[in-house]
């Protein structure tokens, strides 16, 4: 079977582009995988891919690289409607609102078209017009799947299929380094300064403990002034990015979510697949859509005093290891559903089955 995986850039430091190419390296081992980007703007992408997964652009957006099309959006717009209706696969698997319409609207009918989707329906004018066209929504929580059915009603059917982790063994934390990491881009939405604040309080009552933070982004220069402002840079350490994140999350004892929102999730499975407990704000659409409270981790109620509270979670789980183990082995237990075999299985059963009626 041929199966191609359209994203907006396979080069990113994203969650959802993780999941893509781990997805892309198991299915790669049964079927022709490729993954077609929409832009590439770098000359390898962050994440490894599969030497039998084949990576093609649709735009090559690199410095230097000339283009016979004006430059912009419509340059790009152009490109994908070409390409799209050129795209002969089994399936095609969409992992953007807008480029699942495109899909909808340009590619072959002959083939399956699935839109993956991790964050709640947007506009829904195009979704509504365009997306009965398609043969399935595939969505990463249960959230996820309430919030498109109810938008789609009697339109494609939607599944709910988990994001994948990398191949395992997975490195597991032995729990006995002083050290509470977390990762991911650093943007206004992920909240890592309500983080640092927290560990303040941390440093000041136990300061052997140390905070990795793994990344990198916009908020870098005000992250990094809080730290200076707070007096925390023998507390606080920026770790830089790795495409290896379970394998840091490995080295630490408490994995430390402060986002808004993460709809995404790959840090939280990350951090789990690793043994490792998650402590993260109970948020709409946050950690709670993986972690459950007292199991593989501890959810924090947001608002009011909510850096005391979260610092208050942190100190308690720091000064009980017996629990921190407990939560450990919970946290790796719930990880198993992401397991890439499993998830990849799924994956092909679905395109199965709407391959029947296409």
């Amino acid at each position: 079977m041929r199966i191609c995986l359209l994203v907006p850039s396979a080069y990113g430091m994203r969650g959802d582009v993780r999941s893509v190419v781990n997805l892309a390296g198991e299915l790669a081992r049964r079927h022709e995988v490729e993954i077609l980007s929409v832009r590439r703007h770098k000359e390898r992408p962050f994440f490894p891919v599969a030497s039998n997964v084949r990576m093609s652009w649709v735009v090559d957006a690199r410095p230097g690289v000339r283009h016979l099309l004006p430059a912009g959006q419509i340059r790009t717009d152009v490109a994908l409607w070409r390409r799209l209706r050129a795209v002969r696969a089994d399936a095609l698997i969409t992992t953007r609102p807008g480029l699942s319409v495109q899909a909808a609207r340009h590619a072959s009918r002959g083939m399956v078209r699935i839109a993956r989707e991790w964050g709640r329906p947007p506009v829904p004018g195009p979704i509504k017009k365009f997306y009965p066209r398609l043969d399935a929504v595939a969505v990463a929580t249960e959230t996820g799947r309430q919030e498109w059915e109810r938008l789609l009603g009697e339109g494609p059917a939607v599944r709910l299929i988990p994001d994948a982790l990398p191949p395992g063994p997975w490195p597991r934390s032995r729990m006995d380094n002083r050290i509470v990491a977390a990762g991911g881009r650093w943007v206004p939405v992920k909240a890592y300064d309500r983080l640092i604040r927290a560990f303040a309080v941390i440093a000041d009552k136990r300061p052997d403990w140390r905070l990795r933070l793994y990344g990198a982004g916009p908020e870098d220069k005000r992250l990094r002034a809080l730290v200076a402002d707070l007096n925390l840079h023998n507390h606080v350490y920026f770790m830089g990015t790795t495409p290896d994140l379970t394998g840091e999350f490995a080295k630490a004892s408490i994995v430390a979510v402060t986002s808004r929102s993460e709809v995404l999730g790959m840090t939280v499975i990350e951090a789990m697949a690793s043994g490792v407990p998650v402590v993260g704000f109970d948020s709409s659409r946050g950690p709670g859509e993986f972690v459950v409270d007292g199991r593989s981790g501890v959810l924090v109620p947001e608002g009011g005093e909510e850096i005391e509270a979260y610092a208050s979670a942190l100190l308690s789980l720091i000064d009980d290891e017996h629990r921190r183990r407990q939560l450990a082995a919970g946290a790796l237990d719930a990880a198993g559903v992401h397991d890439v075999s499993s998830v990849a299985e799924r994956w092909e059963k679905l395109i199965a089955t709407a391959s029947r009626c296409v």
